[in-house]
Order: structure tokens, then sequence, then C-alpha cells
């Protein structure tokens, strides 16, 4: 028996199926079918339910519907940060692909705390959501057991996690190539502002690329020329202007965020340091900010919202019961060269 909630009222009235399938004249099955869009029900039939329905005010349970079909049509999506432009343009693509598939999002929050990451997992099952999209950011091993034990679809993005579904950025590819144009505009001297290493894909992959590049071109890396922070202004500003109180400075400087780019900017404007004349500055993610500071910051597009359709086509693939075991997908990207170049 499928219980009915009254929005209109907030509290559950005790109408069954029964009441509406009177009201309607057709069985409890017509109107179960109606109601789950499920088996073919008569165009005529179909209309008496709704109307019924609608004269009543309810709709059906959510509660009792996954009793019944073992699915509460929800996928949950663990965010990092949920403030962020990236966090922003990647749900809005998970958000669309699933609504036209039936299927709504419940959002939880890491504040880019690693230990959150397994709690945020553990919270959405006993939720009892379909599946579960993680917009990670470490790959430890508690972390990797949690997500085994979860027995249902999981898909990460923009962590490569050993036996996982993962769809990532080419982190890599993307710091090579802004260096590497760096480079052929006459850059010898390129600093770099990067985040701890526990975020392997923008803390270690990018500044692999950042390295590879100079090592390419026979170029030396002074080891003041590569600062951290951790992926907010300020600590870009900070970062930036370590790079400029050093013995050596640079004349270029890859910043593995937009964000800290643009504190970047700040620092160096406040030093009457001139960019792209004295030192040109490049960041990563084609922020909608990027392209209204000044200078206009040089970027790399990550295609995010296209990245969040991918990743929620992976978790309805395997709702389907597809296996996708330990598949990966890289995404593409591109460089957006502005006036900080």
């Amino acid at each position: 028996m499928i219980r009915l909630v009254n929005l209109a009222k907030g509290v559950k009235n005790m109408t069954t199926i029964k009441d509406v399938a009177k009201r309607a004249g057709v069985s409890r099955t017509t109107v179960s079918r109606v109601l789950n869009d499920n088996g073919y029900v008569s165009q005529e039939a179909r209309e008496q339910v709704l109307k019924a329905v609608q004269e009543m005010g309810y709709i059906p349970s959510a509660h009792a519907k996954t009793m019944r079909t073992k699915r509460s049509g929800v996928i949950g999506v663990i965010l990092p940060r949920i403030s962020t432009e990236t966090a922003s343009r990647v749900v809005n693509g998970i958000e669309q692909e699933l609504a036209e598939n039936g299927y709504q999002i419940l959002l939880t929050n890491t504040q880019l705390k690693p230990e959150k990451e397994i709690e945020n997992i553990k919270l959405l099952r006993s939720r009892q959501v379909d599946g579960i999209i993680l917009l990670a950011t470490n790959r430890n091993e508690e972390l990797l057991q949690t997500i085994k034990e979860t027995n249902s679809p999981f898909v990460a993005l923009g962590q490569e996690l050993e036996g996982v579904t993962s769809v990532v950025y080419d982190d890599y590819n993307a710091a090579f190539s802004i260096a590497e144009s760096l480079i052929s505009k006459g850059h010898q001297r390129i600093g770099f502002i990067g985040v701890q290493e526990t975020d392997h894909a923008v803390g270690v992959l990018r500044k692999e690329g950042y390295k590879d590049a100079m090592k390419k071109h026979n170029l030396s890396i002074d080891e003041e020329w590569i600062q951290y922070g951790d992926f907010t202004f300020e600590s870009g500003y900070e970062a930036a202007e370590r790079l400029t109180s050093g013995t050596s400075m640079p004349s270029a400087i890859l910043a593995v965020t937009d964000r800290m780019a643009i504190g970047a900017l700040g620092c160096l404007k406040e030093k009457d340091i001139r960019v792209p004349e004295d030192m040109a500055v490049f960041g990563i993610g084609a922020s909608d900010l990027s392209k209204h500071v000044t200078p206009a910051l040089s970027t790399v597009d990550y295609f995010n919202e296209d990245a969040g359709r991918q990743t929620a086509q992976l978790i309805l693939k395997q709702l389907k019961g597809k296996s996708l075991e330990n598949q990966k997908i890289k995404l593409s990207y591109r460089l957006i060269e502005r006036d900080s170049v």
C-alpha cells in the first residue's frame, strides 16, 4: 500500500491509493501505474487519475516508493567546498543530467577536510541514496576502504582512485602546456604557486607538469620559485609576496588555481610590478572572475559543466547494472591566453 503526503498542509494524510482509485473510478493498479509511470494505462484513465490526485492535493510518499522499488531517486554529491565556482559548474552539469533521467541530488560539503569525505560517504549511505558522486581531494587508504564498503554505484571526480570509477582532469598536461606557453614567450624563470601534495591531482600532477616542461627546455628551477597556498586568494597573495622577495625573482608565475593567481595579481599590483611587462601570471580554472580582473587572467578551461554531466552518466550506467569497476575518463582542456601574459 502506498501512503500519500499532503504537501499543502505539510503533514501526513492517511488517505491511501485506494481512495485515489475510488475518486478516479479506476483500480488501484491503474493508479499505481500512473503515479510511477510504469505499465500501460489508457489516456482516458490516466487523465482521470491525474485529475483525482490534483483535486485531492496529494502526491506519492517518497518513503513508500523507496520501500517498494528499493530506489530513492536521489544521488548524493560530496563537494570539497560548496561555495566555489568550480563546484557550482560541476553540480550544474550533474543536476541537469540526472534530472533528465528522473533523479534528484543531495549535496554535502567537506570544507576541504579529508576526514569529512569519509563521514559524508557514511552519512549518504545511511540516507539510502541510490549512488554517490565524490569530488575527491585525497586518495588515502581509509577513503578507498570506505568507498569499497558502500556497495552502491560510486564515481570519483578529480582524483584517480584505485578500483573506483573515476573522472579526472588532465592536470599534468595542462600545467605542462602552460609552462611551455610561457617559455615560448621568452620566460626562463617561471615561479610556481601550488598546494600541498595530499591533493594528488592539484598538488602533485600540476607541479610535475611544470617541472617536466622546465626540464625539457633545460631550464633550472630555483627552490625559492616554488611556493604553496591553500586555494584561497589570500594564500596566493602571500605566495607571490614570497616569490618577489627572494634573491632571484621569476619573470612569470604559474598558479594551480585561478583564486591563487588572482591573489598573486593583487600582490604584484601593490608592489608596482607590472603585469605582463614585468611578470606574467597564468592560472587554472577559467573562473568568471578571471575575465574581469585587470589585467584579464590567462587560465585553463576544464569544461566543468561537461565534467559533471559525464560523471552523472557513469552513475546512471551503474544504476542500470553496467559494471564500470576501475574505469577512468580523462577530460580535455584548453588554454585561454589573455592580457596577463
